[in-house]
């Protein structure tokens, strides 16, 4: 689920550079930082997006068992897990003007989308709820942890938090038959 998550936005902020720029190669696309050796793993001349931290959403915490009906029999499926991701775009380029004016319009694109339902985006995975899109406010140490916990030297970057994944494991943990009859019968006593 969050490399479909991902993949949507890089699909998303790809076609809204595009329409922007005119730059016709993808621009956006899911990548380390930087690789096993500590150089960066982004393309040159391009934006990489990545997760760089995962946390349980407390405040829709469900902790009941779903029930729903698969092939007409009711099924039990364990509650989902809502997650909140950190997500960071990092333009790699030689020019930093060139950085700078991409991650200016990945900041335009949120700014004016920062809500994403599968009705109104039909590239989304249908599985998803919604998504919500903040920008993650940081002070300087807060950036300098994170660069050196990436284990790169700083790039032209913007970091958003992604509220409300959810991930539903679609595996039954038990299967019951279906209600045919409900009794409602009053009787005296």
């Amino acid at each position: 689920m969050l490399d479909s998550v991902l993949k949507f936005f890089a699909d998303e902020v790809n076609g809204y550079l595009r329409a922007r720029t005119g730059v016709i190669e993808e621009t956006v696309a899911l990548s380390a930082i930087v690789d096993e050796n500590g150089k960066y793993a982004i393309k040159d001349d391009s934006i990489g997006i990545y997760i760089i931290n995962i946390e349980e959403e407390s405040s829709v915490k469900n902790q009941l068992p779903q029930a729903t009906y698969i092939n007409g029999q009711h099924a039990i499926l364990a509650p989902a897990l809502s997650l909140n991701i950190s997500i960071i775009f990092a333009a790699n380029y030689k020019h930093y003007d060139q950085a700078l004016k991409y991650i200016s319009l990945i900041l335009t694109y949120f700014q004016s989308h920062r809500l994403f339902v599968p009705t109104q985006y039909s590239a989304m995975d249908e599985k998803l709820e919604r998504l919500v899109v903040d920008l993650q406010p940081l002070n300087y140490d807060q950036l300098n942890q994170i660069w050196a916990y990436i284990g790169a030297k700083q790039l032209p970057s913007v970091i958003y938090r992604v509220r409300v994944v959810s991930i539903q494991d679609e595996a039954q943990s038990e299967v019951r038959p279906p209600i045919r009859h409900i009794n409602t019968e009053v009787g005296s006593v």
